[in-house]
């Protein structure tokens, strides 16, 4: 079997996007699974970046299958703006392909996701993009789906009944008018009929012809709406255990796993975060590694690599391999420290805890290993790299029992070590 799974380790912002898009290459399929425009991948290539927060980032691949599964929730003006980027640069979108049956964010979620987030004391760290409210309305059984969407009739009639109970959770003083909304979308719908198709069928028609399926999640293990840092989560799973439900594929075809994780820890938003460093070593890494986030360009917290952490998000997963990205931007850095254990109270932790509560009140546990100071972002083989950041690498790796498959060491997809083939 030869399919692949790309699930981010921490809390999401790993550069699975540029993971992804270096190993779109062997793939036949590329699927992205889960969440919304709340995601940010970005992809450098040569002087060119591209930041995609719905496009698979595959979609720089124009000659492979990449689908948005049923599991997404899906802004559709967001998407219609991604799909005018690819064409101003010349890249075909006719195999981009979004599943029939994925939920539609439309703009009273973004307020409702605002409003709601104003409400709290305790804030969750929503990026305000209506996410939250659109999985909402699909578990209350009242969302509308892409292929309801483009039909005329159904859009309007799932405005007109919406759109008066919006204003009144609102109480907005410019109340939303169905038609409005209705005329707001007529572009994006024009644009993605073509787009929009069964894509679990063709998932599994992939399966049948034996191709290759490259599978991308969007934010992290940590931020996983069952066992994740809850409530300080996303409104989806990012896990590998979400894949068969958010696209139509049987658990059985789900093959390796690659759990990608920065060499250091990183997040946005609330949340307890047991590794977080304040002071000058987080602000050097926060400006040499552009720690800053793609979707809400939010400065984002800085902490050391956190093993006891990335034991839970293996547990969960089953890793095959790890991907080590970042590494570049730990040169100069002395010691190099890695978390390997949490205290509470005086005890030391055996497993990951699920109270914020508990997570706010534990200590990290530490080891220390050498640095290096060689600029690494020009090697070309894992074996090159300097001694005490390859056993940096074996040391992560050794402590939570799982293969290193690929090691990054600059934002272009050239700069990619691989070690193993994770696709064999």
């Amino acid at each position: 079997m030869a399919n692949l799974a790309i699930i981010g380790a921490q809390w999401g912002d790993e550069g699975k996007g540029k993971i992804t898009d270096a190993l779109a290459s062997q793939a036949d399929v590329v699927v992205r699974f889960q969440g919304g425009n709340n995601a940010g991948h970005t992809i450098q290539f040569g002087t060119k970046k591209y930041a995609f927060h719905l496009l698979p980032s595959g979609s720089l691949h124009p000659e492979k299958l990449n689908l948005l599964a049923n599991g997404m929730v899906i802004d559709p003006l967001a998407l219609h703006h991604e799909l005018r980027m690819l064409d101003r640069e010349n890249i075909a979108t006719q195999n981009i392909r979004v599943s029939h049956r994925a939920h539609v964010v439309m703009p009273f979620h973004s307020a409702l996701d605002r409003a709601e987030e104003d409400r709290k004391i305790d804030k969750v760290g929503t990026t305000g993009k209506g996410i939250g409210p659109a999985y909402q309305d699909k578990v209350a059984r009242r969302g509308i789906r892409m292929e309801d969407f483009l039909n005329d009739e159904l859009f309007r009639q799932y405005l007109n009944e919406m759109v008066p109970t919006i204003n009144r959770l609102l109480e907005s003083e410019t109340p939303y008018e169905s038609e409005q909304i209705f005329e707001t979308m007529v572009s994006a719908r024009a644009r993605l009929q073509d787009h929009v198709s069964d894509t679990a069928y063709l998932i599994n028609q992939a399966v049948k012809e034996d191709k290759k399926i490259l599978f991308e999640g969007a934010q992290g293990t940590l931020l996983c709406l069952d066992h994740g840092t809850y409530p300080y989560v996303t409104s989806s799973s990012p896990t590998a255990a979400a894949i068969p439900l958010n696209t139509g594929l049987a658990p059985k075809h789900l093959g390796n796993i690659l759990g990608i994780t920065k060499a250091y820890s990183t997040r946005v938003g609330e949340g307890p975060m047991v590794s977080e460093v304040i002071g000058p070593w987080a602000d050097t890494v926060r400006t040499v590694g552009r720690e800053y986030g793609t979707t809400t360009g939010r400065p984002r917290r800085i902490g050391h690599f956190d093993v006891f952490a990335l034991k839970h998000a293996h547990q969960i997963n089953g890793f095959s391999h790890l991907a080590i990205t970042l590494l570049d931007v730990l040169k100069g850095m002395h010691p190099l420290t890695i978390v390997v254990g949490y205290r509470y109270q005086g005890q030391t932790l055996e497993a990951f805890p699920a109270s914020a509560r508990v997570l706010n009140q534990c200590e990290p546990i530490t080891i220390e290993l050498p640095g290096f100071d060689e600029d690494i972002s020009d090697v070309k083989t894992y074996e090159a790299l300097p001694l005490n950041a390859r056993n940096y690498i074996e040391k992560i790796s050794e402590l939570v029992e799982v293969p290193i498959g690929m090691v990054s060491v600059g934002p272009d997809r050239t700069q990619t070590l691989i070690k193993e083939d994770i696709f064999a």
